[in-house]
């Protein structure tokens, strides 16, 4: 293929084409992604070919799809395989506030440099293509090319939507692991666990051993399936792990450290135990159940699932005290469920306009609160600045939730940063 050369892009051009990208939304299959790793790979940028990747991969791939948790799982396979002296790569989505933190080597992320080089590569490589690769499938591209050439130990994989199609499913993996299914995403996974369970199961790949979290019996049923279809060991983490502390807080987080254990075991890595131990103390998080001070907790819970899981917590660290509620939502959640789950623990809510397109406005989420639970006191608000001022006005803990875009844009305006400028679900 002729390449004709074209001026290189800096940082802030690289993510202004990268975004630009989003014009041709998500479309789930793997044709794009195996065509751009093979390209990668004749250039020898990626070193391997697509189809001979597992005999001939440098390192170990650690695949983790899932509903709820695949973020927590995926940062405590990496601090604990790094704890041990592995040098790792780790790929997620989204980011919270900056494209940077997708892509990082033994925790550090990848530099404006290598982002501007490899999507200036990447965008000549394809510029003719029909279809175009999308935006997940060039960020997915640029973290393998990036991993490559830093030379890791151990890639740590998460989907960006469902596992099936999704383009981190392309590459051969040690793992597949499968963290707790729920209803989300259904306009793209299906209206059923038993569907969206077959997404996920979708990265289950002939003879690679299995490990999830305990499913609900629909999701359990549906990955044993597979399994058994691709001739792929399964185990099922139905104990948590007490033998240490872990730095992320929440009783769901002890089940989430026993499935990353579990993970890199299964991946035949060498694992000590003072590598657990370590790696599970360090452990960081944004967004999960983050102290930002002694009042302020900022988490992503963005389903009902993760609501339940996020009021349980704090039952467990607040006990009967309440919070005032800064609750943001993206509309095409189950807003009723997600109101359900949060108002028990709720003194008073606070309802922001925020950046995102996708966002419900807060008048609805105002009417749901109205309808269930009318003695609830809610308020809207026409910025994050002051649904914040608001909330410091009043008494007792603060809770901050609703999205991981909200918790990104939270953040950014708490560091004084500009907020991401990304709306895809990727």
């Amino acid at each position: 293929m002729n390449v004709v050369p074209r001026s290189s892009f800096n940082y802030k051009e690289a993510l202004a084409w990268l975004y630009g990208l989003q014009r041709f939304g998500i479309k789930l299959g793997l044709e794009n992604i195996r065509r751009l790793i093979d390209e990668l790979s004749r250039r020898g940028d990626l070193q391997i070919a697509l189809d001979s990747w597992k005999a001939n991969a440098p390192w170990k791939v650690i695949h983790v799809a899932g509903t709820n948790g695949k973020g927590s799982v995926c940062a405590m396979i990496d601090s604990i395989c790094r704890a041990h002296g592995y040098r790792t790569g780790l790929f997620i989505s989204p980011h919270l506030v900056t494209f940077r933190e997708r892509i990082r080597v033994n925790a550090e992320m990848i530099s404006e440099e290598a982002v501007a080089d490899d999507v200036t590569m990447i965008r000549d490589l394809s510029s003719d293509w029909d279809p175009h690769p999308t935006f997940f499938e060039v960020t997915t591209a640029l973290a393998l090319k990036h991993f490559c050439d830093a030379k890791i130990d151990v890639a740590i994989l998460e989907t960006g939507l469902g596992g099936r199609l999704d383009a981190t499913n392309a590459v051969q993996s040690d793992v597949s692991v499968i963290t707790p299914i729920g209803l989300d995403h259904e306009k793209w996974l299906g209206h059923t666990l038993a569907e969206i369970a077959g997404e996920k199961a979708g990265i289950i790949k002939p003879s690679v051993p299995v490990v999830s979290a305990p499913q609900q019996p629909h999701a359990e049923e549906v990955i044993r399936a597979r399994a058994a279809e691709c001739g792929s060991p399964v185990q099922f983490v139905n104990e948590t792990y007490h033998r240490s502390p872990v730095a992320l807080r929440g009783e769901y987080q002890k089940q989430n450290a026993a499935v990353a254990i579990a993970a890199i075991q299964a991946a035949n890595t060498q694992l000590g135990e003072k590598a657990i131990v370590r790696g599970l103390a360090a452990v960081e998080w944004p967004a999960r159940f983050q102290k930002w001070d002694q009042r302020t907790i900022i988490d992503g819970a963005h389903n009902p699932a993760a609501a339940r899981a996020l009021a349980e917590t704090w039952r467990e660290i607040f006990g009967d005290q309440k919070a005032t509620l800064v609750l943001a939502v993206l509309s095409d959640k189950n807003l009723r469920d997600i109101c359900g789950a949060l108002a028990p623990i709720a003194a008073a809510v606070l309802l922001p306009k925020i950046r995102s397109e996708r966002a419900v406005a807060p008048a609805e989420l105002a009417k749901i609160f109205s309808i269930i639970t009318p003695s609830l006191p809610h308020s809207i608000t026409s910025t994050i600045g002051d649904a914040l001022m608001l909330a410091l006005e009043k008494p007792g803990p603060i809770l901050i939730t609703g999205s991981l875009h909200f918790a990104g844009e939270v953040l950014a305006h708490l560091h004084g940063e500009p907020a991401a400028f990304e709306e895809c679900e990727q």
